[in-house]
């Protein structure tokens, strides 16, 4: 690890920044040992000044989770219940008819809905205002891309989610809080969130130091997100994340200062499904995560909090939580591009991005090939990105077109 890479993780660590290290692109140098930096991910290499709840900026009123469940004191090893069974998944198909901005999200067995009014869900107009530093930003964005082994990544494997779905008679567990940034106090009301958790027995956490993972029960609309997620011989344990009582009626943010991501967004409602790239349409805003973010103080609605840390005060950082798209005057059917990358490039015209997180690079996620590889499905992503390798399936899109919207836009 070079000694310029050495001093950008320990700033990372001081800045708060506990969780995200980007997929490593096969085939892009230097993207192995950027993976390997650590910053709060997977065990003992975290700093004492890592991730406290206490510490995080906090940008909405904090939403006293709901109690959870009670369960027994004795430990319930999850036994497989009810199969479930993922939709076979064709390659990406061609552009879909038009769809009206009312066009509500989608389901299926491998998606998750938050309440139809959700900012996830919202078509951004196509006059809608831009941020007075559109174009400072832009150039910022670019700046990174070009600093950062020059390409846009897709997570799948590692440092995405897989989303496992329980069925109503999953035997529950208990999640143990593994303290894995040696905080000087306990987490009581995380714990109590992950005292009963239907853990189907296929479950298995994401690759990679942040081994993240979701669970969601759709006959309690229930939904856990885990962070350094690990199963031991005496049960389940995780780092951080959450418990969110009523998914489908939720604005689809974590109350503080709860979730997995920086921002407190879930992540599945930024992950790309196979299923999406399947029917050829996403009907959401994608999650984004850049390498650096403005400092934590400066933070846009719908982010809860931040992990930024710009402590040069270096011009024109992107704030977490910040909204951009698309120029929607692009004709995507244009561009040389694959037909994965056309699919997500309609999209950012249409829903656009959000900040959620920091990473090595600049990446978006599609939800982890496990949730379909642990039911013994192929994974999808092969046939999706047409054997392209993840950071090469963006080749081609116009990222000096895109357009960042107002500080706070959208919100209520």
């Amino acid at each position: 690890m070079s000694v310029l890479l050495s001093a950008r993780c320990a700033a990372s660590r001081v800045a708060n920044d506990f969780r995200r290290r980007a997929a490593v692109p096969a085939g892009l140098a230097g993207l192995l040992s950027l993976a390997a930096c650590g910053g709060g991910g997977g065990g003992g290499d975290v700093a004492a000044s890592a991730y406290k709840p206490s510490t995080l900026v906090e940008v909405a009123t904090v939403v006293t989770p709901a109690a959870a469940p009670s369960v027994s004191a004795a430990l319930v090893a999850p036994t497989l219940a009810a199969a479930i069974v993922a939709p076979a998944l064709p390659v990406a198909t061609a552009a879909p008819a038009s769809t009206t901005a009312t066009l509500a999200p989608a389901t299926a067995v491998s998606e998750v809905s938050f309440a139809a009014s959700s900012f996830w869900y919202a078509a951004i107009p196509a006059n809608a205002p831009l941020h007075a530093n559109s174009s400072g930003f832009v150039a910022e964005f670019l700046r990174q891309k070009k600093a950062y082994y020059g390409t846009v990544n897709i997570n799948t494997s590692a440092y995405a989610s897989p989303v496992y779905f329980a069925a109503a008679d999953t035997p529950t567990a208990k999640v143990g809080f593994s303290n894995c940034q040696n905080k000087s106090y306990p987490e009581p009301a995380l714990e109590a969130q992950w005292s009963a958790v239907p853990i189907p027995a296929f479950a298995l956490p994401a690759d990679g130091t942040d081994a993240e993972m979701t669970v969601y029960q759709a006959s309690t609309d229930t939904m856990w997100e885990f962070w350094v997620t690990r199963a031991t011989a005496g049960g389940w344990q995780a780092c951080w994340g959450g418990k969110m009582s009523n998914v489908s009626h939720s604005d689809g943010t974590w109350p503080f200062p709860y979730g997995t991501t920086a921002t407190g967004l879930p992540v599945v409602g930024g992950q790309i499904t196979a299923e999406e790239l399947s029917r050829g349409e996403i009907r959401h805003a994608i999650g984004i995560s850049l390498v650096d973010t403005e400092t934590a103080s400066v933070v846009s609605w719908p982010a809860r909090r931040s992990d930024g840390y710009n402590p040069q005060g270096a011009p024109n950082r992107i704030p977490e939580g910040l909204r951009f798209r698309l120029d929607p005057a692009i004709d995507v059917e244009a561009l040389s591009m694959s037909t994965a990358g056309k699919i997500i490039a309609r999209a950012a015209q249409k829903y656009g991005f959000v900040v959620w997180d920091k990473a090595g690079a600049l990446s978006i996620r599609a939800q982890n090939p496990k949730s379909y590889t642990a039911l013994g499905k192929p994974d999808p992503y092969v046939a999706l990105f047409a054997g392209q390798p993840a950071y090469a399936v963006l080749n081609g899109f116009p990222w000096d077109r895109l357009q960042f919207l107002p500080k706070d836009f959208g919100k209520p």
